[in-house]
């Protein structure tokens, strides 16, 4: 396998990555609800292959990996040490409510600007979206339009594998990922414990299977990987789990892990790590796009409100630090707002203690653009969760904990806690890809330099 590295040092791998499938052909990739993140990962790699931009905030274009000791100086980029599929060979598709094509959706969204969009409107024009499966009961602000028609759950769920089968004679490999809206809060019920009664569920249009979780379904009974952007209850059900295994079809974790939520998992693992107090942290945020739209609905606040809430839990263990974490008030709004469009604010009071307990505070304004952070995080899950598809020790094993790096609500095996803190997460997703590929982990312990 050819491979470009920095600093210009020859890199040999010690597995010959025959055991990975290579990454031939066309890469399909499914996009459900084409809106602003849909449209601006689009728009961006486009613009990367036209070489009108960088991807920057990508891992899988622009990120590096240690491999051996510091003092071998090999450091090759992670797109050239695992066979990853290349981005002139990835092709767009997806689903959406409405009937405008990816350009008329971009310039709607507002997140880009004119001159750029006109550039890749030639482009853009050309993906249009299939009609989508859509009830108005689990997104209640939205009215969609352009929307599939079935005489239940099961029958809409082939009309989405029939457009699988349909998309995957054009292409080589697919791969399917959410960037539709927050659903209502739902709870997992008896329909969810096994793929039998989810499976009869579809057929008796049972109320606690949201459209998330038909594409889901159609996916993973298509063998293709799944990732979901959004906090709904979708593939984090014994019913999916299930499903992934039996056909080898990768799943992870959901919600883009972004704005707010990115912060918290950096500042939170300091704190714990200088063993500082917390009080309190109190999070708001304004969003003026179709997401905070429909965030503005109490059930879908709710979900997004679970997924939002979960990390400072899991990074502080107040179980094992009740003096410092125990008596923490963690509270986070949402709070719709259309003046500021895709450019979300998120603000942060944080209350903290120190030495013998005297308080201090720490106040954070995050001025961040939603669709710009979650882009390169889908284009990243949607690479890797085709390279997860190629690898034998992974395609099986359905949940890949190694991707909890770029999501609020990291998905793990049954009964096991799951890591937020971004710094492990990151050890964790390089490790697993020095693994497949028969490379030495890197613990950082660092004692070999001292003997």
């Amino acid at each position: 396998m050819p491979n470009e590295q920095e600093g210009g040092h020859k890199m040999v791998s010690k597995t010959a990555t025959t055991k990975i499938e290579p990454a031939k052909g066309k890469l399909g990739i499914m996009v459900v609800g084409l809106g602003a993140v849909a449209t601006t990962m689009i728009a961006g790699v486009e613009a990367v292959r036209s070489g009108l931009a960088k991807p920057i905030g990508s891992l899988t274009q622009m990120g590096t990996i240690r491999l051996g000791k510091r003092t071998d100086n090999n450091s090759p980029l992670i797109k050239s040490f695992v066979p990853l599929a290349e981005l002139n060979d990835v092709v767009f598709t997806g689903w959406d409510i409405f009937e405008d094509n990816v350009y008329e959706s971009a310039a709607h969204a507002k997140v880009l600007e004119k001159e750029i969009l006109e550039q890749l409107k030639p482009y853009l024009e050309t993906i249009k979206p299939l009609p989508a499966v859509f009830d108005q009961y689990y997104v209640k602000r939205l009215h969609g339009t352009h929307v599939k028609k079935g005489k239940n759950k099961r029958d809409l769920a082939e009309q989405v594998r029939a457009d699988i089968q349909a998309f995957k004679k054009t292409v080589d490999r697919v791969v399917m990922i959410w960037c539709g809206s927050t659903e209502i809060f739902i709870e997992a019920t008896a329909v969810h414990q096994s793929l039998e009664a989810f499976e009869r569920g579809l057929e008796t249009d049972d109320i606690g299977i949201a459209p998330s979780q038909i594409y889901a379904y159609a996916a993973l009974s298509e063998g293709v990987p799944f990732a979901n952007g959004a906090p709904n209850l979708t593939v984090d059900i014994p019913a999916m789990i299930e499903l992934a295994k039996k056909n080898a079809a990768p799943i992870c974790g959901k919600d883009f892990k972004t704005g707010q939520t990115f912060m918290k998992t950096v500042l939170a693992p300091a704190f714990k790590a200088r063993l500082l107090g917390v009080s309190g942290w109190y999070s708001t945020n304004i969003l003026g796009n179709r997401d905070g739209e429909v965030l503005d609905d109490p059930e879908s606040f709710k979900t997004k409100e679970e997924s939002k809430l979960g990390s400072l839990e899991y990074i502080f263990q107040p179980e094992l630090y009740p003096d410092l974490y125990k008596d923490i008030y963690h509270k986070v709004r949402i709070n719709y707002y259309p003046p500021r469009g895709d450019n979300k604010e998120g603000w942060d009071n944080i209350d903290i203690f120190g030495w013998l307990g005297y308080p201090m505070q720490i106040k954070v304004d995050f001025l961040c653009r939603d669709s710009i952070l979650a882009a390169p995080i889908a284009l990243d899950l949607c690479l890797f969760l085709d390279l997860a598809k190629r690898t034998p020790s992974l395609r099986n094993i359905g949940i890949q904990e190694w991707l909890s790096f770029y999501l609020k609500s990291p998905q793990t095996a049954p009964g096991l806690y799951p890591e937020h803190d971004l710094f492990i997460q990151s050890m964790k997703l390089k490790n697993t890809l020095r693994h497949i590929m028969g490379e030495s982990l890197i613990t950082h312990l660092g004692l070999e330099y001292y003997d």
